[in-house]
């Protein structure tokens, strides 16, 4: 087979097709230099495998991710190839090509936009798996009911799959134990129930009223594992109630524990901190406290420093790391994190008209999302390399009112966010990853 050559060197070019070597396979000498290209086209060099050598100097490269192909292909390929040096960014400018390193390159982006609206406003969301479809249940106050939703193949969007009678409901907690499926519904007036599904292909139906003498004003609901059996911690903002803890007992689930009475507290979270369960609780009244279940009863273990004015908590993990993010409606909201003993402050973020600060893991991004009532909602993203969350996006158009939980839900290799608001309806947004090398 003939050896070729091409040399396209001192010729002005300012830019080249991914086609213009397409059939020239037995190229083996190829020079661009001395050109004025400032990127090469991915798959510029496709099917010429007896390259020996490819001069590229001479040439203003902005070393951006356009440029990131490049710098995966040339260790890979079987020549020598002369690159010449960045002549942008600022930052790179001046350096060598075959010194750059590729995985420094942020190249992967990710984009929220809208996908579709559900009418009614709502307090809570929370997702859930039944018979291998996945669900999201809202907490809809206003309308009086907590309503499920599930994915239409079809439409390709979420519809309402059955809504259950919950006046002044504030948050709907669901347990999925094989067949079975439990709702937790708690309501400000009224009483707080439990309902149940035996089976597939059954509708839920009241089966409890759980501790009414003890919840007055619950406020929040999470559901936890304690020695292999399911839980749920209602919180109280009464006077004369208390947050309780509700275990599984037979049929039902009855109140197994009064946590921090007379604190009015607005928020509960579950956690594994050492191997062992953890519930933290905010309140109206004081800090944040931290338990720990031991004997069979949670103790009070801490509370959080220089954490006042707290309305909620939430957590997430990054490694062995555990986080806090702190919500606070007035000042700054906090995130912490654990070193063992207690929880340090990490950073601050404005956060005025703030009620949600919800982590969240959605593909490879651990994402936190800080709602506002005056405000554009922001997505932050923790940057592995620093250990802090930096902007990302604002959430909107439509702009969320209100905002008061979050929640992530994976449907067909589709992932959605879904937004509770408290004076506006729930919006639910489309995660997109952005390939910005290609």
């Amino acid at each position: 087979m003939p050896r070729d050559s091409s040399f396209i060197e001192d010729n002005k070019i300012g830019s080249i097709s991914k086609n213009a070597l397409r059939g020239l396979r037995s190229l083996t000498h190829l020079s661009l230099a001395n050109n004025h290209l400032e990127t090469l086209p991915r798959f510029l060099f496709r099917g010429l495998e007896t390259l020996t050598h490819v001069d590229l100097r001479g040439n203003p490269f902005q070393c951006d991710c356009r440029i990131l192909w490049l710098l995966q292909w040339i260790p890979m390929v079987n020549a020598s190839v002369g690159t010449g040096v960045c002549a942008g960014p600022t930052a790179l400018a001046q350096q060598q090509l075959h010194h750059l390193d590729p995985k420094t390159f942020k190249c992967r982006a990710i984009e929220l936009s809208w996908f579709q609206t559900v009418g009614e406003s709502a307090l809570g969301v929370e997702p859930f798996s039944y018979q291998g479809e996945p669900h999201m249940v809202l907490a809809q106050p206003f309308a009086g009911r907590c309503l499920i939703l599930a994915w239409d193949y079809s439409l390709q969007r979420f519809r309402p799959e059955e809504e259950l009678s919950a006046p002044s409901v504030v948050a709907c907690k669901p347990l999925v134990l094989g067949p079975r499926l439990f709702l937790l519904a708690a309501r400000l007036w009224g009483g707080s129930q439990l309902w149940a599904r035996p089976g597939p292909g059954l509708r839920l139906a009241p089966t409890q009223a759980l501790a009414p003498r003890k919840l007055l004003r619950p406020n929040d609901a999470e559901l936890l594992w304690l020695d292999g059996q399911p839980c749920f911690v209602v919180v109280d903002a009464s006077k004369a109630g208390s947050t309780t803890l509700l275990c599984r007992e037979g049929p039902g689930f009855y109140p197994r524990q009064s946590l921090h009475i007379w604190h009015r507290d607005t928020d509960a979270e579950a956690l594994e901190l050492d191997g062992r369960p953890h519930l933290l609780l905010a309140s109206a009244s004081q800090r944040p406290v931290l338990f720990h279940w031991a004997g069979g009863r949670f103790e009070r273990r801490t509370d959080i420093p220089e954490a006042e004015d707290v309305y909620a908590t939430r957590h997430f993990r990054d490694g062995d790391d555990v986080y806090l993010c702190l919500t606070r409606y007035i000042g700054d909201s906090m995130v912490m994190r654990w070193d063992g003993s207690m929880f340090r402050l990490l950073q601050l973020l404005p956060s005025r008209g703030a009620h949600v600060f919800q982590p969240m893991l959605i593909a490879r991004d651990q994402l936190a999302i800080l709602g506002s009532d005056f405000a554009f909602s922001q997505v932050l993203r923790l940057e592995p390399d620093k250990g802090l969350l930096e902007p990302l996006q604002e959430l909107g158009p439509p702009a969320l009112v209100a905002p008061r939980a979050f929640a992530h839900l994976a449907v067909v290799g589709r992932r959605f966010l879904f937004a509770a608001c408290f004076k506006g309806p729930t919006q639910i947004y489309q995660h997109h990853e952005l390939d910005l090398s290609a």
